[in-house]
């Protein structure tokens, strides 16, 4: 005759130990780095709800039409280019956020970058199939010199980058703008602008395109060598370990100084193109203050800050500040709410996700002292 078991009763977790749980549970998820980017989005969408329900109008009618006429198919081409101009301006911004640096001068970068194009391709009489290479490599060339300026006042006289680039890209839009009203304007122009380029001076169409040309496919190579460098070489990973910790990257014998050096000039670089393909796209001449108004380099760092600079996100970020930029003109039309509302939401974005990063140092820097 066999005995069977007593079956034991079910072991209850004391309660205690559950709420613990759901706690870690719903810290680790707080922790994920897409809350951050995301709720800043969600933040930045209901400030502006709330502003243009203080003033009477539809937020859902405004949103509805930002949203239809960035994503219409009629203006989907100069929707595609502006993508391709922000993607650009927001690798100008996340190479050197990589190390925890801000560019702040991408106006000015960019504007040097489409003058020095302006000059080459329509100034120097160059034959055709070199004017636009060279006028590109020249745009590369002298915005990322400009750029790099601000590594040496940086490491030599104690200057921060953000404060750098800040102060000395109001200086290069202004040269600009007096090169652009005098020496190089067109004569009898009432506007502001460099003579029209020469037909053979002209970046490519895409196609049957209006408004994409070649350059788009430059700013996604851009892209893709940013990716491959900050993935697979070894600048890339000193680039990340210098902004997850700058002290202990120096202690393991990075050359935080030089490495500076590189990441401005290479971003004022990317700035640079951007605007040398500007001006050789339509209208084909540089016009006094075309390239800065749009706001490209701000909705560029705004992108690149939601990516927290990978470079793989990049182009995904860039579409929600696309939307917000071409959308904004038709918002004004059918909702009768100012464009300029979609440069509020920019700058909430932007600020929180600046708080964000800023905090995550100065974490990073009191755990490592």
């Amino acid at each position: 005759m066999t005995i069977a078991p007593t079956p034991l009763p079910p072991t209850v977790e004391p309660a205690g130990s559950q709420d613990r749980g759901l706690r870690r549970a719903l810290g680790v998820a707080l922790r994920h780095p897409v809350v951050v980017p995301v709720g800043a989005v969600i933040v930045a969408l209901l400030i502006g709800a709330v502003i243009m329900l203080s003033a009477g109008l539809n937020p859902l009618e405004a949103y509805s039409a930002v949203l239809t006429g960035a994503l219409d198919p009629d203006s989907l081409d100069y929707t595609i280019s502006v993508w391709g101009f922000i993607c650009g301006m927001a690798v100008a911004a996340a190479i050197p956020l990589r190390m925890g640096e801000f560019n702040m001068g991408g106006n000015g970068q960019m504007v040097l970058g489409g003058v020095t194009a302006a000059v080459i391709a329509g100034q120097l009489g160059l034959p055709g199939i070199l004017a636009v290479p060279l006028a590109v490599v020249g745009a590369v060339v002298v915005a990322g010199a400009f750029g790099s300026l601000s590594a040496p006042l940086a490491t030599r006289f104690g200057i921060p980058i953000i404060i750098s680039t800040l102060l000395l890209s109001p200086v290069a839009v202004a040269v600009v703008s007096y090169l652009v009203r005098y020496p190089l304007a067109e004569q009898g122009s009432a506007v502001a602008q460099t003579p029209r380029l020469p037909a053979d001076a002209r970046m490519p169409g895409l196609g049957d395109f209006s408004y994409s040309t070649w350059g788009l496919i430059l700013i996604i190579a851009v892209m893709v060598i940013f990716w491959l460098v900050d993935s697979r070489a070894a600048v890339g990973f000193e680039l990340r370990t210098v902004g997850a910790n700058r002290r202990f990257a120096s202690y393991g014998g990075v050359r935080v100084g030089r490495l500076a050096f590189g990441a401005m000039a290479t971003g004022a670089a990317a700035a640079g193109l951007v605007g040398a393909i500007i001006v050789l796209s339509p209208p084909y001449r540089l016009i006094d203050g075309a390239l800065t108004s749009p706001g490209y380099t701000f909705a560029g760092l705004a992108a690149a800050l939601l990516a927290g600079g990978r470079p793989a996100l990049i182009p995904v970020t860039s579409i929600l500040f696309t939307v917000l930029q071409v959308g904004g003109a038709a918002m004004e039309r059918t909702a009768d709410v100012p464009r300029q509302l979609s440069d509020v939401l920019q700058g909430v974005v932007i600020v929180v996700l600046a708080l964000r990063t800023i905090i995550d140092q100065r974490r990073t820097e009191r755990s490592s002292a």
